[in-house]
């Protein structure tokens, strides 16, 4: 039987200016649906009550829908105040009951047309948004129109007001009001010179922006934010329409984020002043810890549920399933599949908070689950989009190399915005010689500018003409001295990252060895910098001895007792980490010297293979002491075979453990069961090497 279904919270969102509607169930009895259409009505009347700019689109047309439904509630008064609402006739009730589901549109409707950040898609899509109105108010008359005699003159008022609402539903003019239509010619001007690789006139675009009230850095992040967020909606969907919808929301993007680029001198995080100062609050209707991460405790920014029902942060449960765990980590029950379905419900929870309190969610997308957006592809979608991209960053390279430090501080921030999850970006940027003003500004003496220069070049050295660009400009000595005197740990820790994507071979990573200061730099770092500066210190270390010149630089910085500090600590994943580095340091005589003549070191790997979750944590373990006695000779063998609990461990894995685990414990096992079965007669053994000497002596 196959395993159940995760459930995913909620269904998909809703596409903008799409209507569904619920109808009434078959049977309902006249006062609640009454109540119920009272309700509605009261709300979108006062939909024009607050401000005015509230509606930067189709401005005429939703008033006169406002206040339709504002006769519509006075004429649902009277009929309640006239006390038929018990003895309506079935006739009235279905008459009722189509009003109810038009109403729901119409609040649909304006809803969509009033949604911050959905404001330039609306404009773009005002012809639709027009004739979705017209047909929701008809449908509005028309059901007025079929309500029985009795009821619509249940007074003389309600007469009137049932013949009032339903002449001006029919009749009104509602289509998409002058400015809209110059502002959407506008935009579609603009995305023609785009193709041609033109910049357009700064005063086209801030008109624009200007007509949809989009007036400041955050609010244009947040028009972007809407709409990667509809191209994965749309894309979900896979309609016949997919595809031309992503070309105009990719093109649409890529004109938000030029003008974000280039008419914005500011960033501002949030209108008002204090939203920075102010923690993000969770709702009172949530418990906090319900939108943490089980495994981490950290805020969930991308939450999945297993198959057990749970949820995590993707990033999280992801390493935990790679890792060999195929256990749910909360209950402890065994996961039936590894795949994993988007809470989209919590997610919707936890943007909204953050949102209201001046904090942008993390995009998907970082877990590489953007379908077909600009981001995720090395090539974008249509030809202004890919215009539009290189003429932003064009001007993001132009404010690095002559601009203030003010322009620069918000150049590099740009750049590590748009190279964060886009690969075209980050084409882009190498493709405009940003690399060695990056580096240039790695001397900055403004933290932030230093800070999003260290960021901006991690990502781009994700990108292969990124980490070609870093070399050819001679960055790695400079990177690594950002490791040494960066103005804040986030740029230390980013740079030590950096030097593992330069290290992507054995020949980079001869070459970053070539450094005098690297190597110690990272060791450095692994002994006292924090848990994300330590953690990227070893994977680049990781990556470095590729090259196996590498090894004795590595011993030579005191490596391995750095790695030994941390195993004691036992900081989970680092500990694997460590491990991990440990294995690879003593493929090598010299590594398997240093590690053996470290008091404690091999009784503390045989305690973790012992008592490690990790499948690849197991491995490693297995993987060093293999090492040690290949390199250790036969006296290392014996010692181990005298460890408690190692036989039982590795007994264990030559039954459950992964192909190449039960591989090497079969080995490691043989090793062992050969020295016993030879004897401890000098002769009959092998000669010890000058380590396996050290090791008796030190355990």
């Amino acid at each position: 039987m196959p395993p159940p279904t995760p459930p995913t919270g909620e269904p998909k969102r809703r596409r903008l200016l799409a209507l569904p509607a619920v109808c009434p169930c078959e049977g309902i009895a006249p006062a609640p649906l009454l109540a119920s259409l009272l309700s509605l009505a009261a709300d979108l009347a006062s939909r024009g009550a607050g401000d005015a700019g509230a509606f930067p689109v189709l401005r005429r047309g939703v008033r006169q829908a406002v206040r339709i439904a504002g006769l519509l509630l006075a004429f649902l008064e009277e009929i309640q105040d006239a006390t038929v609402a018990l003895a309506l006739p079935a006739p009235a009730v279905l008459g009722l009951t189509e009003l109810h589901v038009a109403m729901q549109k119409l609040r649909f409707l304006l809803t969509d047309c009033a949604r911050r950040g959905a404001r330039l898609w609306v404009l773009v899509n005002a012809g639709l948004a027009a004739s979705e109105l017209r047909a929701v108010l008809g449908s509005v008359a028309a059901s007025l129109d079929a309500l029985p005699k009795g009821v619509v003159d249940a007074s003389v008022e309600a007469g009137e007001l049932a013949r009032l609402v339903s002449e001006q539903a029919w009749r009104v003019p509602v289509r998409p009001d002058a400015g809209d239509e110059r502002a959407a010619r506008t935009v579609r001007s603009i995305l023609e010179q785009f193709k041609s690789g033109v910049s357009p006139d700064a005063e086209d675009a801030r008109r624009v922006l200007k007509h949809i009230g989009v007036r400041t850095w955050s609010e244009c992040s947040e028009e972007i934010a809407f709409l990667e967020d509809e191209l994965r909606t749309r894309m979900d969907g896979a309609g016949d329409d997919s595809c031309s919808d992503a070309v105009l929301i990719n093109s649409l993007i890529a004109f938000l984020v030029y003008c974000r680029v280039v008419l914005f001198d500011q960033i501002d995080v949030n209108p008002k002043a204090d939203a920075a100062a102010r923690p993000a609050r969770c709702p009172d209707w949530i418990r906090p810890d319900a939108l943490q991460c089980p495994i981490t405790l950290d805020l969930m920014t991308d939450p999945v549920t297993v198959s057990t029902g749970q949820t995590y942060d993707r990033a999280s449960i992801t390493r935990w399933i790679k890792a060999g765990c195929r256990t749910c980590p909360v209950t402890g029950e065994r996961l039936h599949t590894t795949d994993v379905v988007p809470n989209a419900a919590l997610r919707g929870i936890i943007e909204r908070m953050l949102l209201s309190n001046g904090v942008s969610l993390p995009d998907a997308s970082s877990s590489g689950h953007r379908h077909g957006a600009l981001g995720n592809t090395p090539a974008p979608f249509g030809r202004a989009a890919a215009g539009a991209a290189r003429l932003a960053v064009t001007y993001i390279v132009a404010q690095l190399s002559t601009g203030s430090t003010e322009e620069r501080r918000k150049a590099t921030s740009e750049a590590r915005k748009l190279c964060k999850h886009s690969v075209f970006y980050r084409a882009c940027l190498v493709e405009a010689n940003a690399v060695p003003w990056l580096l240039c500004l790695l001397s900055s003496t403004d933290a932030s500018v230093q800070e999003n220069a260290v960021a901006s070049l991690l990502n781009l050295s994700k990108h292969p003409g990124g980490r070609t660009a870093l070399f050819e400009a001679g960055g790695v000595g400079l990177v690594v001295d950002m490791i040494n005197v960066g103005a804040r740990a986030e740029a230390r820790q980013n740079a030590a990252a950096v030097l593992f994507y330069l290290s992507s071979g054995p020949e980079q990573a001869e070459e970053i060895g070539r450094i005098p200061e690297s190597i110690p730099t990272l060791v450095q770092l692994i002994r006292d910098g924090a848990h994300r500066g330590r953690k990227n210190a070893m994977v680049s270390l990781y990556g470095l001895l590729q090259c196996a010149s590498n090894h004795g630089k590595a011993v030579a910085a005191g490596a391995v007792a750095a790695l030994a500090a941390v195993l004691v600590v036992d900081l989970d994943d680092l500990a694997g980490d460590a491990v991990a580095l440990l294995a690879r340091l003593a493929e090598h005589p010299v590594g398997a010297q240093a590690v053996l003549a470290r008091p404690g070191l091999v009784a503390r790997v045989v305690e973790a293979l012992a008592t490690s979750a990790s499948r690849s944590g197991k491995d490693h373990c297995v993987a060093l002491l293999v090492s040690l006695c290949r390199h250790g000779g036969e006296k290392v063998v014996a010692l181990l075979g005298r460890m408690p609990g190692l036989m039982a461990s590795l007994y264990t894995l030559v039954a459950d453990g992964s192909p190449q685990t039960c591989k090497r414990a079969r080995a490691l096992l043989n090793m062992i069961h050969r020295h016993y079965e030879m004897g401890d007669a000098p002769a009959a053994a092998a000669p010890a090497s000058e380590a396996g000497e050290r090791v008796v002596r030190v355990l």
